[in-house]
């Protein structure tokens, strides 16, 4: 069973844009491969993506509180006649009653795909007695109850019935390297039909669980309808030499205990290539040196940053030179490490 998303991020179902971005980074922090390395990390890390994806869009945040989980495999048609007939209560057609106070307004729907006088099944009568609140909401069936009304509606209508197909959805997975440079991309995935490949075009600075849409290669219309379409939710994969949050990019700057004293210039490997990072003097691990926009491109608006992590790194072997200079140090040195975490 899905896993209700306000749930996985530990927020209620009124929580505010900023609450939702606050519990997301908390989560991400706390599950993020590079840094939990329980086999179920990865795991729940995509689970919490997915949940931030979905509620921190308005419009998406909005069809997946009316519909749940599901929202992705009702066609836009029906989920705006949905939306229009939830706002007056019940379904209602847009044919004036006859009597009371003239036309009652709701979801329109096409002649000869539905209506009595293109010879298909009445959509008043479809609807009569059932509230379109219960209808998604497990009153009658929940979506699945909604999916066997319009089946019925399809089998019912006239030969000439055009009813548009499904949108459908398919997971792409790409390397921090390939997110960050974009490009064209082969796709293969299997259908019932078979493996179909698409020539994808994969935009610069696409980020984890973005979604890139085939216009037209999704589920096929019914009596004429145009197809739905395909969408691609990217997922980027952990990779041991970067972390990505949202547009910004971690990557770790490995320098000598005298660089880090001292100050230096190093180079830092980044998904665009390497740079040159000055290490201020006096640099600890941990220290985070900020590159501003050189994290994820961004096509439509500001790129990110790349944030360099110093991580002081010991040589696994020491000369004799080597050891006599740290053991100068040690003795010369007044320097408590610990006093520092007190």
């Amino acid at each position: 069973m899905a896993r209700n998303y306000y749930e996985m991020l530990g927020v209620d179902r009124n929580a505010s844009a900023e609450e939702l971005q606050r519990a997301y980074r908390t989560l991400a922090r706390r599950y993020h491969p590079d840094v939990n390395h329980d086999p179920d990390a990865e795991l729940t890390f995509k689970e919490i993506n997915e949940a931030y994806h979905v509620l921190s869009d308005p419009d998406t945040r909005s069809r997946y509180d009316r519909f749940g989980p599901d929202f992705r495999q009702i066609p836009d048609e029906y989920a705006e006649a949905a939306s229009r007939a939830g706002r007056g209560g019940s379904y209602r057609s847009g044919r004036s009653s006859g009597s009371g106070s003239g036309s009652r307004r709701g979801a329109r729907v096409r002649r000869g795909a539905g209506s009595a006088a293109g010879g298909g099944i009445n959509i008043e009568d479809l609807f009569s007695g059932i509230n379109i609140e219960d209808l998604f909401s497990g009153g009658v069936g929940g979506v699945s109850g909604f999916e066997d009304l319009f089946g019925s509606w399809r089998s019912a209508g006239s030969a000439d019935a055009s009813i548009p197909g499904a949108d459908q959805e398919a997971e792409l997975e790409l390397s921090v390297t390939e997110a960050y440079a974009g490009g064209k991309r082969r796709v293969t995935l299997s259908g019932p039909d078979g493996p179909r490949s698409y020539e994808v075009t994969i935009p610069p600075g696409v980020t984890d669980a973005q979604r890139i849409r085939l216009s037209g290669q999704g589920g096929q219309g019914n009596g004429g309808g145009p197809s739905g379409d395909l969408y691609l939710r990217v997922r980027i994969r952990p990779d041991a030499r970067f972390r990505v949050e949202g547009r910004d990019i971690y990557a770790d700057a490995p320098v000598a205990p005298w660089e880090a004293a001292l100050g230096a210039t190093v180079p830092v490997a980044t998904p665009g290539g390497e740079v040159k990072v000055r290490v201020p003097a006096r640099s600890s691990s941990g220290r985070l040196l900020r590159l501003a926009g050189e994290g994820m491109p961004n096509p439509r608006g500001k790129p990110g940053d790349l944030y360099a992590e110093i991580r002081i790194v010991v040589p696994p072997r020491l000369r004799k030179r080597e050891r006599e200079l740290f053991e100068e140090l040690s003795r010369e040195s007044k320097f408590d490490a610990r006093s520092l975490s007190r």
